[in-house]
C-alpha cells in the first residue's frame, strides 16, 4: 500500500485536481451516495461520478468501498478528507478577509507623525476611525520629521504626518495650509485684542520654532517688514511645546491654528495674528509599492478633519 504521505504529496499538486472535484469527493463522503452528492452540489449524477473518477486517479488511491449500497471511506480518503476540510475552511477564512479588507473592515494601518499630532488630533480623530472596522490594526509612531521622511521611502508605513518637506522623488505628498494664530498666557493686556501684529508683540518675549525652519523664516520676515525686532526668547521643535510653556504663564508665540486648539479653555489665550502665515502640513505617502485602501480612507478622514483649521488661500 501507497503511504499517506505519497499520496497527500500528489494530491498537494495544484496541477492535479480541481477544487470542484474536492467538492464532490466530500459530499460523497458525508452522504454516502454518489446521487445524493450530486443533489448536494446541484449538479447531475454522471458530473458527480466523472468529478469523482478525476479525483481518484488524480491521488491514484481507493477511495471508497460499498456496504449495503453506501460508499464508505477508505482509511487513505479519511486522511484525504481531515486535509480537505482545512482547505475550505482556509479558502472561507480567505473570502471573509477578502470581503472585509474590500470593506476595509480588515488590516492593518501603520502611520508615522510628528508628535504633537500623537497626542492631539489623531487619536480622538482615530478612535471615531477604528469604531466600526474592529479587524484593523493600527501602528502609530511619533518621531521627528527627518525619521518619518525616511520611513515612507523605505515603505515601511502606509502614510506619514509632517512638515517642512521639500521634495522626494520616492514619495508623493499633499500640501495643507494651516491657519496661524497668536497665544499668550490668559490675563497679558495683548490678550483682550481683536487681532494682533509683530508691532504689537515687539515687547513680549517670542517662543518661536527653530531657526532653520520655513515657518520661522516667514515669522522673522513679518517683524522686519513691520520694522521691529523679533524678542527670540525660547526656541522649540514643536508648536505643542510652546503653547505648554505658554499655559504656564510665560511667553507669546505665533503657532497652527490646530495646536492652539487643543488648548482651548486652558490658561491660555488664542488671538488672530495680522499678517496672515500659514504653516504647511505634508502628508507623505510613498510613490512604490501597494495602495491600501484603507489608507486612503484614513487619508480622506484626517484631510477632512483639518478643514477647521486650514488656511484660505485665495
Amino acid at each position: 500500500m501507497r503511504s499517506c504521505y505519497d499520496f497527500i504529496e500528489k494530491a498537494a499538486n495544484p496541477l492535479k485536481f480541481k477544487l470542484r472535484q474536492l467538492e464532490a469527493f466530500q459530499a460523497v463522503a458525508r452522504t454516502g451516495s454518489v446521487t445524493r452528492a450530486a443533489e448536494t452540489l446541484g449538479i447531475s449524477q454522471p458530473a458527480a461520478s466523472r468529478l469523482l473518477s478525476d479525483f481518484s486517479k488524480s491521488v491514484a488511491v481507493e477511495l471508497f468501498t460499498r456496504k449495503d449500497g453506501v460508499l464508505i471511506p477508505t482509511s487513505e480518503a479519511r486522511y484525504l478528507l481531515s486535509e480537505v476540510g482545512r482547505v475550505f475552511d482556509s479558502l472561507n477564512h480567505l473570502e471573509e478577509l477578502n470581503r472585509d479588507l474590500k470593506e476595509r473592515t480588515a488590516g492593518h494601518l501603520r502611520i508615522a507623525c510628528l508628535p504633537g499630532f500623537a497626542t492631539a488630533l489623531l487619536p480622538k480623530l482615530l478612535a471615531g476611525f477604528l469604531e466600526h472596522r474592529p479587524g484593523v490594526r493600527l501602528t502609530l509612531e511619533p518621531d521627528r520629521p527627518e525619521r518619518i521622511l525616511e520611513w515612507i521611502i523605505g515603505e515601511q508605513y502606509d502614510c506619514g504626518i509632517t512638515d517642512g518637506f521639500a521634495s522626494h522623488p520616492a514619495v508623493e505628498n499633499i500640501d495643507i495650509p494651516i491657519r496661524t494664530v497668536c497665544v499668550l498666557p490668559k490675563g497679558d493686556p495683548l490678550a483682550e485684542r481683536d487681532v494682533l501684529t509683530p508691532r504689537d508683540l515687539q515687547n513680549s518675549k517670542i517662543i518661536h520654532t527653530r531657526r532653520d525652519s520655513p515657518f520661522f523664516r516667514k515669522l522673522h520676515k513679518s517683524f522686519f517688514e513691520e520694522g521691529v525686532e523679533l524678542n527670540s526668547w525660547i526656541e522649540v521643535r514643536q508648536f505643542s511645546t510652546a503653547c505648554i510653556i505658554i499655559n504656564q504663564g510665560q511667553g507669546a508665540s505665533v503657532v497652527s491654528a490646530l495646536d492652539a486648539e487643543q488648548f482651548r479653555g486652558q490658561d491660555i489665550a488664542i488671538v488672530p495674528f495680522q499678517p496672515e502665515l500659514h504653516h504647511r502640513l505634508s502628508i507623505l505617502r510613498p510613490v512604490a509599492g501597494s495602495r491600501s485602501l484603507l489608507a486612503l480612507d484614513f487619508l480622506d478622514a484626517f484631510i477632512e478633519a483639518l478643514k477647521p483649521f486650514r488656511a484660505d488661500l485665495d
